[in-house]
């Protein structure tokens, strides 16, 4: 549910970044926040727990305009990767306006990441939210790496709505702003 601030005429945006353990989100977030402009981000929190840890921060872009005279500040979350930590990743989906699935492309992951994006499924409709409603993209991270499962076999498995999908390797930057532009603008033509 996006805020709007009327006195700083802003729309804040919460997009979510949700996966299996290790399979990239902490990196993409690094990867956009080292590449955003000084003046157009706000800090990288980090709330460490003792196994993992969630990132945060803000930017406001500066190529998507403006709706309605209002500006958009998209606010970039990571969950936890482990399922242990379901309250937190449940909490962190409140409010969501979009989320990327980050999947990790090596075939011993393949179960990490179906057991991850029906959790996420679980915790979205907990929030009130319908995986099929709500702007959502997939990303095949590590296509770097040996041993990685096809995109077709990875898309069969994990993407059955049919949404956009990107191959990338977050470290590199590669896909990382392509997975960012179709999510962010996916919630801005659902706010219109």
């Amino acid at each position: 549910m996006s805020l709007i601030n009327y006195s700083s005429r802003e729309i804040n945006c919460k997009v979510v970044y949700y996966g299996c353990g290790l399979c990239g989100k902490t990196t993409n977030i690094k990867y956009i926040y080292s590449k955003v402009s000084p003046d157009a981000k706000g800090k990288l929190i980090s709330l460490a727990t003792e196994l993992d840890r969630t990132l945060f921060f803000d930017f406001m872009p500066l190529d998507l305009g403006s709706i309605k005279g209002f500006k958009t500040r998209f606010h970039l979350y990571t969950v936890p990767g482990q399922v242990f930590y379901n309250a937190s990743r449940k909490l962190i989906l409140k409010g969501v306006d979009g989320v990327v699935f980050v999947a990790d492309s090596q075939v011993e992951r393949l179960d990490a990441n179906l057991e991850s994006i029906a959790n996420l499924q679980d915790n979205l409709a907990e929030n009130g939210f319908n995986i099929e409603n709500i702007p959502f993209v997939i990303q095949y991270n590590k296509r770097d790496l040996p041993n990685i499962a096809s995109v077709d076999e990875l898309r069969a498995q994990l993407n059955k709505w049919g949404v956009p999908d990107f191959e990338t390797v977050a470290h590199q930057g590669y896909g990382v702003f392509e997975t960012l532009k179709e999510v962010a603008k996916k919630v801005l033509k659902n706010l219109g």
